[in-house]
């Protein structure tokens, strides 16, 4: 099963540094297991551009489309057996005790 990981930014991180991962070690593990399909860190959201369309006009604005302390920093498509794997999978990354991981299942539109 696909799932994709929201890498995402935290404003109260885990400030116990002991036994920290290290995300090459992360990175390498997951990517030779065939769990980790793609994966990139985002540049910031000042670079954004939020696309919407409201009654036929194009609207188009330079950020994020929220504003807010946490911000999506990267993201990881994985593939998992099930969401325990993927939930184990995430409880390894740096990013859970930097930041928050949110994991959602792909839909299946053919439902």
């Amino acid at each position: 099963m696909k799932y994709m990981m929201f890498v995402c930014s935290d404003p109260e991180p885990d400030t116990d540094k002991e036994h920290e991962p290290d995300i090459e070690q992360w990175v390498a593990e997951h990517d030779g297991a065939g769990r980790r399909i793609l994966g990139s860190v985002l540049a910031p959201p000042v670079a954004a551009t939020t696309v919407r369309v409201r009654g036929g006009e194009l609207l188009v604005t330079d950020g994020p489309f929220a504003e807010t302390k946490e911000a999506i920093v990267g993201f990881d498509l994985l593939e998992c057996a099930d969401l325990d794997e993927a939930i184990a999978v995430a409880r390894a990354h740096p990013m859970a005790r930097a930041g928050r991981l949110e994991i959602r299942p792909f839909a299946d539109l053919r439902q």
